[in-house]
């Protein structure tokens, strides 16, 4: 009976989901194990016997074969099972949720992978919320469920597998079949937790593994629980790994080619959607381990408790842990190799800029812009996100509550390692887009507009605040954990997103400032101007883009409408706004020196009464000529201006006739009633003040 088990390696070209043996021949076999058990225990008792050592020998070889064959038996069983793991069916979409009750929501969070990759992060906190108050989680997350993979025929056979077998311990070169055999100490099983029980990155960021301990073969000390742990391993591996490589693939289809139109905002969703994806891999491992886990309950757990484990009962216990752990940490180590691998190539983790605060760049520091590292920034935090809300949960699913031993494993610990590594790689990102808006380049045409209006700099900065603003508690999560330039306080010390704002909106000012000196190195001094109207143009955008009372369109549903309402954004902003004003209009005063008064007392007339002499006529010629010819010197300048907000735009033109149109329009209607020129009167009256009033309104339209 227990060479009939040899059949399995005599038949391995026949389906794995279908035993060669019938389920008396295994019955049979597992009794004839039993029976060289209690035959070996029999000669054991009689060891001054002669033939005993040689007899117990032959007996321990027999059994060795059947336990082989039985191993063999259960890798092809557990292997040609395929996954814990099934797709679900798309429900139809659902109707609006706000209808409905709490406990309504919880049964029906399942979406289609579309409406998953269109999620804004609001609604997917919600429905993961909505997922882990359902008493059945797995049914609410992933596109997959979870089911048993195993017939009953099968289950049958492995448990018969598992009782008979049970508790035997083997040295790794035969198996100890008497209780007097069994040594006082057996070693933990393989892989174990290196010293300090924290696991490190030993393999190459994206070649598939986190950790070479996952790699390794188990031994745990009992042959039937290695078979099961290096076929399930293997399964449950593949089943993510292959989920994983199917999003990478559907995203690379959505690539742009390299140097098209457009392609910079499509590969920033292509960050956005390798972050989404990674959350889905973490939904996805969840229901992978869930799977396993009903596995190991259905074949291993109801053999538990069997009679063999009396004198190894703790370490077969340890086993039991070891084993399921071996199995749960290779897709739990996948995933960590997966979002550290999105990280540095997707979100620019691997790009050195160097450290916030530091004057020099750094090689390669041109590699990533700020539209960029903002992308890069919200989709690291999107990952923090999900890791933060699923993590726990994952971490629950790869502990065996039933075994209790209180021991850490591979698989917990990993669960600690993707925790970790995902809060320090974000806050790298979040560092990046602190440096990218501190390393922009100070001038040039592309960051310095010749006409003076918004920068590409304060839009770039003000769509990074935007698509990091939806993740208040991701960053939240982060700044607990991590020290940062701009926030050193860790724990209940740390502080909350808008702290993180606060420090942008200083680098972009700083950046700004420094732009705008580049115009006071232009030859012409009326350019000079064009500073505090840069300066202008941006404090009025950042006002109007991201203060309380902007009036910048934003559909107010969207995790993108967010507003500053602390004062010291108003407050900062107005500052600087009103002070560069005031400097701008300055530039205008230049016209009411010529607008003085002149003493009737120098006012002298010809014998005829209505022309004025040649000198009193003087005194008005030279303040209309000296008047022409400033305004046209001023305004040939300023008009070459742009100022995009239309009412910025009026308000500057209202604030510029304030400066001295009334004055102006005074000394016209007083001085043009007057004959002071005899040939030329109209020379020196070519701008009435309606003609002047509409030239001003034809100021910084843009072009």
């Amino acid at each position: 009976g227990t060479m009939s088990l040899l059949k399995p390696r005599q038949n391995n070209h026949e389906s794995d989901t279908t035993s060669p043996l019938t389920e008396q021949e295994l019955y049979a076999g597992a009794d004839a194990m039993e029976i060289v058990r209690d035959a070996h225990g029999y000669f054991a008792k009689r060891v001054e016997w002669r033939s005993a050592k040689e007899t117990m020998a032959d007996l321990e070889r027999v059994h060795f074969i059947g336990v082989d064959a039985m191993g063999l038996l259960v890798t092809g069983h557990l292997t040609g099972a395929g996954a814990a793991v099934r797709r679900k069916v798309d429900a139809p979409p659902a109707p609006d949720t706000n209808k409905k009750s709490p406990a309504q929501r919880r049964t029906s969070t399942r979406v289609t992978a579309a409406e998953r990759s269109e999620e804004t992060a609001s609604k997917t906190r919600d429905r993961l919320q909505e997922a882990l108050q359902n008493r059945d989680l797995m049914k609410s997350v992933g596109e997959y469920e979870e089911y048993l993979p195993l017939s009953t025929r099968v289950v049958r056979e492995l448990r018969a597998i598992f009782e008979c077998l049970g508790g035997m311990y083997s040295d790794g070169t035969s198996l100890l079949l008497s209780a007097s055999s069994v040594p006082s100490y057996i070693p933990p099983p393989e892989p174990s937790l290196p010293p300090g029980g924290k696991v490190l990155r030993t393999e190459k960021v994206g070649s598939g593994h986190y950790t070479q301990s996952t790699m390794q073969l188990l031994k745990t000390g009992f042959p039937q629980l290695d078979s099961y742990g290096e076929a399930r391993r293997s399964v449950a591996y593949a089943s993510v790994d292959g989920y994983c490589r199917q999003l990478r693939t559907a995203r690379k289809k959505l690539m742009p080619p390299e140097g098209s139109a457009g392609s910079a905002i499509a590969l920033a969703q292509i960050v956005d959607s390798a972050a989404r994806d990674a959350v889905r891999c973490i939904e996805h491992t969840m229901v992978v381990v869930s799977g396993e886990k009903s596995v190991y309950r259905c074949v291993v757990s109801p053999t538990s408790s069997n009679h063999h484990h009396d004198e190894s009962g703790p370490q077969y216990q340890r086993a039991l842990a070891g084993c399921y752990s071996f199995v749960v940490a290779a897709a739990v180590d996948r995933l960590l190799d997966l979002i550290e691998y999105t990280f540095l190539r997707e979100a620019g983790c691997s790009i050195n800029l160097g450290s916030v605060g530091d004057g020099g760049a750094g090689p390669g520091n041109s590699e990533m812009d700020i539209r960029a590292a903002g992308s890069a920034a919200a989709a690291g935090l999107r990952i923090v996100d999900g890791v933060r809300m699923l993590g726990p949960s994952l971490s629950r699913l790869c502990d065996l509550a039933s075994i209790g031993s209180g021991e850490s494993t591979i698989a917990s610990a990993l669960c600690i390692s993707l925790h970790r590594s995902t809060v320090k790689n974000c806050s790298k990102t979040l560092e990046n887009l602190a440096r990218s808006i501190q390393l922009d380049p100070l001038d040039g045409t592309k960051h310095v507009p010749t006409d003076a209006r918004v920068a590409k700099v304060s839009s770039d900065v003000v769509h990074a605040i935007r698509v990091i603003s939806p993740f208040a508690s991701a960053y939240k999560s982060v700044s607990k954990r991590r020290t940062l330039p701009w926030d050193e306080g860790m724990g209940d010390d740390a502080g909350e997103i808008d702290i993180f704002v606060r420090f942008l909106i200083k680098q972009l000012i700083v950046s700004l400032q420094g732009k705008a000196q580049n115009y006071k190195n232009e030859e012409n001094p009326d350019n000079q101007v064009k500073t505090h109207l840069f300066m202008m143009n941006n404090m009025y955008y950042l006002l109007d883009s991201l203060g309380p009372d902007g009036y910048e369109h934003i559909n107010d549903e969207s995790d993108e409408n967010y507003r500053i309402k602390a004062p010291w954004f108003q407050s900062k902003m107005n500052k600087i706004f009103e002070g560069e004003k005031a400097k701008y209009l300055a530039s205008w005063e230049v016209l009411n020196n010529h607008l003085t008064k002149v003493d009737e007392r120098e006012l002298n007339y010809k014998d005829k009464k209505d022309i004025l002499s040649l000198e009193s006529g003087r005194l008005i010629k030279s303040r209309f000529s000296g008047f022409i010819e400033d305004f046209e010197r001023v305004y040939l300048v300023h008009r070459t201006f742009t100022v995009i907000d239309p009412k910025l735009r009026e308000t500057l033109q209202d604030d510029i006739r304030n400066v001295f149109m009334a004055r102006y329009k005074a000394f016209f209607d007083r001085y043009a009633s007057i004959k002071f020129s005899k040939k030329n009167m109209e020379n020196y009256l070519k701008y009435p003040p309606n003609k002047l009033d509409g030239l001003i309104g034809q100021l910084f339209a843009s072009k």
